[in-house]
């Protein structure tokens, strides 16, 4: 009896020791890049840097780690594992949107699609609604979307697209053409929202196993 309390008492401060190890490395970790660091050190299939994005997330968890502050923790303590999360970064980003209808090059002579263009730039002007025009004729899977690209950084664009695109002064609501022929591509674009500032933050997520 007195060898099984023994074990259990062994057992028990090993995983004392565990959590006062990972709560060390929590405190000890600041910035986004010691956080990469860290996980590249552990190389833990659970243990993960997160970026939640305001417009994105919008869970639970999401949520109450947008209350936190940089430094910020939070823990949730389940039966089989103890995950933590810490907040190492938090900024707001300059975020684009609009829509667009997408033709390809490769399969139509550039006059067609210049054609094809005027007569969808037409129908919206005299009242199509665009969405259902991209579903009509965008040749890619956001036509299912109705054209709409969702919140994005420019950056991330294609250098030729982001030129074009915000490279020109555009006014909410204009409809406008883009070309990018190195790639074959075509566009109709939407501009359908102003520039928008979102708030982002870098989160550690580290797991315990309780096993």
């Amino acid at each position: 009896m007195f060898k099984k309390l023994l074990l259990l008492l062994l057992i028990s401060t090993a995983f004392v020791n565990a959590q006062t190890s990972v709560e060390k490395d929590l405190e000890i970790l600041e910035t986004t890049e010691q956080a990469e660091t860290y996980l590249k050190e552990k190389k833990s299939k659970k243990n993960k840097l997160i970026t939640f994005n305001e417009e994105k997330h919008k869970t639970i968890l999401a949520k109450e780690l947008f209350k936190l502050s940089i430094g910020g923790k939070k823990v949730n303590d389940g039966e089989f594992e103890k995950t933590y999360y810490k907040v190492v970064n938090k900024t707001k980003k300059k975020y684009e949107r609009l829509s667009y209808i997408y033709l390809d090059g490769s399969k139509y002579k550039l006059e067609e699609i210049n054609t094809l263009r005027d007569k969808i730039i037409a129908k919206y002007h005299n009242g199509a609604p665009f969405d259902f025009l991209a579903k009509q004729y965008s040749m890619d899977a956001n036509a299912k979307k109705g054209g709409d690209l969702g919140w994005f950084l420019k950056e991330e664009t294609h250098p030729a697209f982001e030129t074009n695109v915000f490279g020109e002064t555009h006014e909410l609501n204009d409809i406008f053409k883009v070309d990018v022929p190195t790639e074959n591509w075509y566009y109709v674009i939407l501009k359908t929202h102003e520039p928008k500032e979102i708030l982002e933050i870098d989160v550690l997520k580290i797991v315990e196993s309780k096993l």
